[in-house]
């Protein structure tokens, strides 16, 4: 069982690059496996105030990879629409070479209207975010295979996507698609992701059960074994939680069929925190 954290607030006293520093560093000697970070220019989490601070995603995870040495990095996850899809790949392979091979490429189809609103993002209609999604995920796969000729597709349009350098990582960074739809994620998700990233809903495991084997349909549609992707579920570390109760849960979630946890928290994180979730490893590990 896989454990991470996804940084999604960064109110904390004092400077921001000391403490994230810190918890960046704190995980990396923990054993977790990623430092995700929330994809936004606005606070996004609902447990925050609207106008805490929050920092872009991808200079932020240049930051992290600079001070740590194992952890992985990634965004969980990024807007489609938020960046040129050739810009994105190009900035997920440039952290993964500068990494030591580390990057994953999170995407998803998007969905604040309020931020893309308050911030001149674009926001177009569903159906045609995840015709980009698919298309961005085209592009990427082509570009990490060095093939740089045109590319025609009914959103984008690239003369010669040159992906050079490549990126570290073999074969190439791994894709997390994050999202809970049935007729349109998680099918792109057996089509073309490593990974997919669901939510610890607190019904007992009813909605997650329903939506993997969802996943599971799609996969042998495609002929793909299901077990070529990662299942990975975002869930939150209560205030009081000890390592014990946490590695309990995670025994649960991996009961349901996930194998890798991602932990948010009510607040920025602390290193206390990642402390808690590195006995929790650990727990796992010896279990």
């Amino acid at each position: 069982m896989r454990i991470s954290i996804n940084v999604t607030q960064y109110s904390w006293p004092g400077r921001i690059d000391s403490a994230l520093d810190n918890v960046a560093r704190a995980a990396d000697e923990a054993g977790l496996d990623t430092v995700w970070v929330a994809d936004h220019l606005l606070q996004a989490d609902p447990t925050a105030d609207a106008d805490a601070e929050m920092l872009e995603a991808y200079t932020t995870l240049g930051f992290v990879a600079a001070r740590t040495e194992r952890v992985r990095l990634g965004t969980m996850v990024t807007a489609v629409t938020y960046r040129p899809p050739a810009l994105l790949v190009k900035a997920v392979t440039t952290l993964d070479v500068l990494s030591g091979g580390r990057a994953w490429l999170g995407l998803g189809s998007g969905y604040s209207t309020a931020e893309a609103g308050a911030m001149g993002l674009p926001l177009p209609p569903i159906a045609e975010r995840v015709a980009r999604l698919e298309e961005t995920l085209e592009l990427a796969s082509r570009m990490w295979k060095g093939d740089d000729s045109l590319f025609d597709g009914a959103h984008h349009r690239f003369e010669r996507p040159v992906g050079s350098p490549p990126p570290m990582s073999t074969p190439h960074p791994p894709v997390l698609v994050g999202g809970m739809g049935e007729r349109t994620t998680l099918p792109l998700v057996a089509r073309r992701a490593d990974a997919c990233n669901l939510f610890d809903i607190p019904d007992g495991g009813e909605t997650v059960r329903r939506k993997l084997a969802v996943l599971a349909e799609h996969c042998e549609a495609h002929g793909r074994p299901f077990d070529d992707i990662e299942k990975t579920v975002s869930t939150r570390l209560e205030q009081s939680e000890t390592a014990g109760a946490f590695a309990d849960r995670c025994h649960r979630l991996g009961e349901l069929g996930f194998d890798h946890v991602v932990v948010v928290r009510s607040g920025p994180f602390g290193t206390a925190d990642v402390a808690t979730l590195g006995e929790a490893v650990r727990m796992l590990g010896d279990g």
